[in-house]
C-alpha cells in the first residue's frame, strides 16, 4: 500500500474522521474513570474518617433535656470522668442495633454515658428511650443538628469517648458491637482512667 490517497479522496476528510473516532471513546474512558473513582471511596470504611475534635476540648453543648430522661448535659459533667457521648436517633435502625450493648456499658458503671439526640423530634427520642431502655446520665435534644455539627457528626450512631480532662479522645461512627468496644474502647478507656 502506497500513502498516495485514493483516487477522489479528500485526505483532509480522512484526517477528521479518525479524529472522531477517538472523540466517540473520551465518554467511554470518562464514565470507566468516574466508576473506578466511585468504587474506590465507596470501598473505604467509614469509621476510619478522621475527626479535627481529637486531642482538642469537647465542644460546648448547651441543649435542652429530652422530657423525662434525665437533665441534659454540659461541657462540665465530662471532667474528672471517662466519659461516652452517644449520637443516635429514633429513626435510627443502626441505633436500635447498638443499644443493648450501650444498656450494658452503662450498667456497668466503668464509664457515663451522655446522649446526644440528634435531629430528632424530642417525643420520639422519649418514646424511644421509653420503649427499649435509657443508658444515658443524660440526653440532650438537638432538634436542628446544631450541635451535631460542632461535634462534626456525620450520622448516627457516632460514639465519642471524652476523657476526664474533657478532651476527645476517640470517636467512633457506625453502631458499636461488643469487638469494637472490646478492642478499641476498653483499652482506650484504661489509658484515660486516672
Amino acid at each position: 500500500m502506497s500513502d498516495t490517497p485514493a483516487i477522489g479522496a479528500d485526505p483532509q476528510t480522512e484526517g477528521q474522521g479518525r479524529q472522531r473516532r477517538w472523540l466517540y471513546l473520551v465518554p467511554v474512558v470518562l464514565f470507566f474513570g468516574l466508576a473506578l473513582a466511585l468504587g474506590l471511596g465507596l470501598s473505604r470504611d467509614p469509621s476510619l474518617l478522621p475527626s479535627a475534635l481529637i486531642g482538642n476540648p469537647a465542644p460546648v453543648t448547651a441543649l435542652p433535656a429530652v422530657d423525662g430522661h434525665g437533665p441534659a448535659f454540659t461541657n462540665e459533667d465530662f471532667l474528672g470522668q471517662v466519659t461516652i457521648v452517644n449520637v443516635f436517633a429514633s429513626w435510627c435502625t443502626s441505633c436500635r442495633y447498638e443499644h443493648p450493648l450501650l444498656m450494658e456499658i452503662a450498667g456497668s458503671g466503668d464509664v457515663a454515658v451522655f446522649g446526644l439526640a440528634y435531629k430528632d423530634d424530642p417525643v420520639d427520642s422519649a418514646a424511644w428511650l421509653d420503649r427499649y431502655g435509657n443508658p444515658y446520665a443524660a440526653t440532650a435534644a438537638d432538634t436542628n443538628g446544631r450541635a451535631g455539627i460542632d461535634w462534626g457528626v456525620y450520622g448516627v450512631p457516632e460514639t465519642f469517648l471524652v476523657g476526664p480532662d474533657g478532651t476527645v479522645a476517640y470517636k467512633h461512627i457506625g453502631p458499636l458491637t461488643i469487638e469494637n468496644w472490646r478492642d478499641t474502647f476498653s483499652p482506650k478507656i484504661a489509658e484515660l482512667t486516672p
